[in-house]
């Protein structure tokens, strides 16, 4: 026998697309939530924003040109810095060291 024919509240998946439209900047902090019920805080407005198929396509899209400037500085690192042999591959954090070592060898050549 069934009591409750409703399923449990749960939170939208952020692949889901948003139940009730996204509350915009021009929506104040006394907005009413779903069905007049008591207004959405801060949070869930952010989380509801960031579900839409929209923000994360723009989100993906920033997070890929931060990559790609992130590898390029990388890359001009990588190409400033003496290795034998010189095309060697380097992870990043082989990178980041060579580059200490050789900045504080630099640095005792300048003191000498």
């Amino acid at each position: 026998m069934m009591l409750n024919s409703e399923p449990p509240a749960l939170d939208v998946p952020s692949s889901h697309p948003d139940p009730e439209p996204a509350l915009g900047a021009g929506a104040g902090a006394g907005a009413a939530g779903p069905a007049g019920k008591e207004p959405l805080s801060r949070e869930e407005r952010r989380r509801r924003r960031r579900a839409t198929a929209k923000y994360r396509t723009a989100h993906a899209t920033r997070e890929r040109i931060r990559v790609e400037a992130f590898n390029v500085a990388f890359a001009e690192l990588r190409r400033l810095l003496p290795t034998l042999p010189p095309d060697k591959k380097l992870s990043k954090i082989e990178i980041l060291r060579l580059a200490i070592c050789y900045i504080s060898y630099l640095n005792h050549v300048l003191d000498v």
